[in-house]
């Protein structure tokens, strides 16, 4: 497995042996993400941060990810401020970020996003989402949560919840977790199933598959529930949304006959999906899960800048 200035667009690029490499090598970066050991394993490298969608978590993270391993970043937050509100082309820009930096992190509200830029830079690059398409460093980053916390990903139930037809986090889990042989729950509204061609894709690989509408039957069933947010940006129809907002909800009376050590997961940000009184209890996993995404892609820099082999 060579990773030295390979992109990393879409998990479905990865083979099971690759992702538990990365997961490996993340553990293995834990420390360093503590701050109770230092490294200087990527001084002297540059990475770009190119945010034309709001993100905290993700571009917090990264840009944690390689201080933390001595290096630094160049980027931006707002597309507003850039060349892009004089014409530019993504592709222009990215030729920029080659000039300047080692590798570049890239959110995008296109699909597809990602690839093209991929194919226009000649330096490593990683998607941190392309509108509803795919996220993989966050599927990296709930991968790594699940191992760590239930001690494997064979064989577990993941329960997926809300917004599955738009949201890119669940995509790109849903086809890693078929490769761990996982059994998969869909719990959506109608209107918010999982697209067809995934549900279709993941069959072929001969994934356990179930959906419903019914959370409290999920719960009951699932090791991890893993929630995501219903996103109104992603509506084309503001009506629609209201019909299907907030019809799910984590809380504490749906959590308490729920299995000992289930763990629930959000990629976040929440609004109304899963209660604040669910936070101190042991099954909150959301925030933890969070900072597991600095070890993770502190491995994805390492590994892609071919500072670890």
């Amino acid at each position: 497995m060579n990773f030295r200035g390979r992109d990393v667009v879409s998990i479905r690029e990865f083979s099971r042996q690759e992702i538990e490499r990365v997961l490996h090598v993340a553990r293995d970066m834990l420390p360093v993400a503590e701050r109770r050991k230092r490294s200087n394993m990527l001084d002297g490298y540059v990475l770009s941060t190119f945010f034309y969608e709001p993100s905290t978590r993700t571009r917090l993270s990264f840009q944690s990810a390689i201080c933390r391993l001595g290096g630094r970043y160049i980027g931006f937050a707002d597309p507003a401020v850039t060349s892009m509100k004089k014409g530019e082309t993504l592709a222009d820009t990215v030729k920029m970020a080659e000039a300047y930096s080692d590798a570049m992190v890239l959110r995008h509200p296109h699909e597809g996003a990602a690839r093209l830029a991929a194919e226009f830079c000649s330096k490593p690059v990683i998607n941190a989402g392309d509108g509803a398409g795919q996220h993989p460093t966050q599927t990296m980053l709930d991968l790594f949560t699940i191992k760590e916390e239930l001690g494997s990903i064979d064989g577990k139930t993941v329960a997926m919840v809300g917004d599955l037809k738009y949201g890119r986090t669940v995509h790109s889990l849903s086809y890693a977790l078929a490769m761990f042989g996982a059994e998969l729950i869909f719990v959506s509204p109608r209107e918010l199933q999982m697209p067809k061609d995934i549900v279709e894709s993941l069959s072929e690989q001969g994934a356990k598959l179930k959906s419903t509408t019914r959370l409290d039957e999920a719960v009951k069933e699932a090791d991890a529930v893993y929630v995501t947010r219903i996103q109104k940006e992603r509506f084309p129809d503001p009506n629609e949304y209201q019909k299907v907002a907030g019809i799910y909800q984590i809380n504490a009376a749906l959590l308490k006959d729920a299995p000992e050590d289930l763990i629930v997961m959000h990629p976040l940000p929440r609004v109304t999906e899963i209660s604040p009184e669910v936070d101190p209890t042991k099954h909150a996993l959301y925030f933890k899960q969070a900072f597991y995404g600095v070890p993770v892609r502190m491995a994805l820099l390492a590994l892609v800048l071919g500072e670890v082999e």
